[in-house]
């Protein structure tokens, strides 16, 4: 049985992990800017947030599978770190109603994962027979979906065992007595369930078979602090579909236990001198018995948390504000801040340009130090610089969605011809941006074959690669100061150094080659060495792109006053 557990746990944890990156992959690429604008409408008010949490736990039955979707829009940038913790405190209110379930049928909660299988299917069928970009991308979300939910039943069946135990049971009944060791089981217990649902069925099912003796104020007292801990364990869902996710995705996942466990905190002296359960009883319209034992426990967790809410709703920004700090930024991400470009300004043409080119600035800079640290990175075989380049070219991408959207929403206004001449170039420099950032991925592929396969550059290809590497960084140079102040010779100063470029390309290509032939260095260290040469050269073709479109009437000339745009 043990094997079966280990097995189970970490096979459905992988298939967990690996469903929820499907899920936020393709949420990034399907929802455009209408599914975002919905969200933010939908979640805005904190009170409407709190009752959309609310409102589709209690349908799908579990807080755990509504925190997780919850944790994917955060992931995918669809969602605010203070509207995902709103939603989440509603998903505590909502998960009781499985509690009433079992009170009223007693038939246990609905068991979302049947729909998984069908989910992989049709979600897999539509990745691959999908003509449309968008109907890929439902597919993967579909698909990562199912995933993610048969790695989360594979999990549940790996602990049945336990829930069907006469011994665990036992340690139920043993630690009714002790307040503060029943709330620490319950935790457990359902940390090992993963549904915060099943274990409070199992809490009413043996209340309802006596096992808590059959004076049931006495067993009411018991069940609470197990309901308690419920409430804590159920977060580690979230805690796990955060681990690959990102950094406001962590933080919600920190909100939603800060949350629970405070809530708890707060409630544990009314449970511990049994001021819950009278309060309970005062409030339950009928005469506590066997009977309704477990709706009277569904009343006690369904208080605990409508209350619980009621505290923290109101202080969500607090809330916020708490897991910013327990979840510092890296130093790579403090440098890069949200796009913010204001569509009310759009009937401003001339004020929309300020703020794409304050933007486009800002995503220059980040695409030079995506590169900066993928050349560092596969020279210094630092693995720490190249995870950060994955980091950065995600906000890369993000520069160039919100910059196209907002600029191509710029092109539906009455625009004077100047800046309708304007607009199709600022397109293509975004473009060419967010290609030097593929580049920059490419360049961090290359280096990790070369920390699999332990290979080291010779010290000529080494100086051979700072050479090239300080010719692209002054290029660089040239062409964000051309954009910052309109400066046509900066333009002109980064031509010169892309002819540079492509006849350093010419020659180290040929002298490593050279030392290939005399055994200094491997074939496969000579291959990377020439991807990484070519990969730079490309990076100074867009660059090229850049500077031509400068040159060519690329400036802002009469827009706006000269400002800072430092990050």
């Amino acid at each position: 049985m043990i094997k079966d557990m280990i097995f189970g746990v970490i096979g459905g944890l992988g298939l967990f992990l690996f469903g929820m990156g499907l899920m936020s992959d393709g949420l990034k690429k399907v929802a455009g800017q209408k599914l975002k604008n919905i969200l933010e409408s939908m979640t805005k008010r904190a009170l409407v947030a709190f009752f959309v949490g609310a409102g589709v736990t209690a349908l799908v039955q579990s807080s755990s599978a509504t925190t997780v979707m919850i944790i994917g829009f955060i992931n995918a940038g669809l969602l605010t770190l203070k509207q995902a913790i709103t939603v989440i405190i509603g998903t505590n209110v909502g998960t009781t109603a499985t509690a009433w379930l079992v009170s009223i049928s007693g038939i246990g909660t609905l068991k979302i994962t049947i729909y998984a299988l069908p989910a992989v299917g049709l979600g897999f069928l539509l990745n691959v027979l999908g003509k449309k970009r968008k109907t890929k991308s439902i597919g993967q979300i579909m698909l990562g979906l199912g995933i993610l939910f048969l790695g989360l039943d594979f999990m549940k069946e790996a602990f049945n065992p336990l829930e069907k135990s006469a011994q665990v049971q036992q340690i139920f009944i043993s630690l009714g007595d002790k307040p503060f060791l029943a709330i620490l089981a319950g935790t457990v217990v359902t940390m090992m369930l993963q549904s915060s649902s099943a274990s409070i069925a199992v809490v009413q099912l043996l209340a309802i078979g006596g096992a808590f003796g059959t004076n049931w104020q006495t067993a009411l007292n018991v069940s609470i602090p197990f309901v308690l801990g419920s409430n804590i364990g159920t977060t580690i869902t979230a805690q796990i579909a955060a681990l690959q996710a990102n950094r406001n995705a962590k933080r919600a996942a920190w909100a939603h236990t800060i949350f629970n466990v405070l809530g708890a905190v707060i409630a544990y002296p009314f449970v511990h001198f049994g001021l819950f359960g009278a309060f309970v009883l005062l409030i339950s319209p009928w005469q506590l018995g066997r009977d309704t034992i477990a709706p009277s426990i569904a009343i006690g967790h369904t208080v605990f948390n409508v209350i619980n809410s009621g505290i923290f709703l109101p202080m969500s920004g607090i809330l916020a504000k708490i897991v910013i700090k327990m979840v510092p930024e890296k130093p790579s991400e403090a440098l890069v801040r949200p796009v913010v470009l204001e569509k009310h300004l759009l009937e401003t043409p001339v004020i929309a340009l300020e703020q794409s080119e304050r933007e486009i600035i800002r995503m220059a800079k980040t695409a030079k130090r995506a590169l900066k640290y993928a050349i560092e990175g596969i020279l210094q075989d630092d693995r720490k610089k190249l995870f950060s380049v994955r980091e950065i070219e995600d906000f890369i991408d993000t520069f160039q969605i919100e910059i196209t959207s907002y600029l191509s929403a710029l092109s539906q206004v009455q625009l004077s011809d100047e800046v309708a001449v304007e607009l199709p170039v600022l397109l293509h420099t975004v473009n060419d941006l967010e290609r030097i950032g593929d580049h920059a991925i490419n360049i961090v592929e290359i280096a990790q074959r070369k920390l699999e396969q332990k290979l080291s550059f010779s010290d000529s290809a080494l100086a051979e690669a700072e050479q090239i590497r300080a010719e692209i960084d002054q290029m660089f140079d040239n062409i964000i100061t051309s954009l910052e102040h309109d400066n046509v010779e900066e333009a002109k100063s980064a031509l010169i150094k892309e002819a540079r470029l492509n006849k350093m390309q010419i020659d180290f290509r040929r002298s490593h080659v050279e030392r290939m032939g005399n055994g200094i260095c491997t074939a496969e260290t000579g291959l990377i060495f020439i991807d990484l040469v070519d990969n730079i050269e490309k990076i100074g073709d867009h660059l090229t792109n850049i500077a031509q479109a400068i040159i060519g009437g690329l400036q802002w000339e009469g827009v706006k006053p000269k400002i800072s745009t430092n990050p």
